[in-house]
């Protein structure tokens, strides 16, 4: 179980990579870098729960600002967001983004409920 935590940072550390040729390439570099310093404080023994809930809320208010470009995107009928890595329109950008954004909130908080538990 305690190596699943390298995995997760591996992951996210990729996740990261994947993000250099954005144009805003450091808020997303820094979004899924924290996750993955979470995961390795985890595996090392040293994650304490506010480590992981501070940027958790950080994370949770940076995705709350994408939530009316998500419902746009439910109103528009769900199209499709992987057709292509080019984002074509910008609803596929931004709920690409929410998605993104959920799946680090999501583990952040989960960290923090481990972390809290132990």
């Amino acid at each position: 179980m305690k190596f699943l935590h390298l995995g997760v940072a591996a992951l996210f550390l990729l996740c990261a990579y994947w993000q250099l040729n954005d144009p805003d390439w450091n808020r997303w570099v820094a979004a899924y870098g924290i996750v993955a310093f979470v995961a390795v404080r985890a595996f090392t023994g040293g994650l304490r729960p506010v480590v992981a809930l501070l940027p958790a809320v950080a994370l949770f208010a940076w995705w709350c600002a994408y939530l009316p470009d998500f419902t746009q995107w439910l109103r528009d009928g769900t199209p499709t967001i992987t057709g292509s890595m080019q984002a074509e329109s910008p609803y596929i950008e931004l709920t690409r983004e929410f998605f993104g954004l959920l799946i680090c909130w999501v583990t952040l908080a989960a960290y923090a409920i481990w972390a809290r538990r132990r």
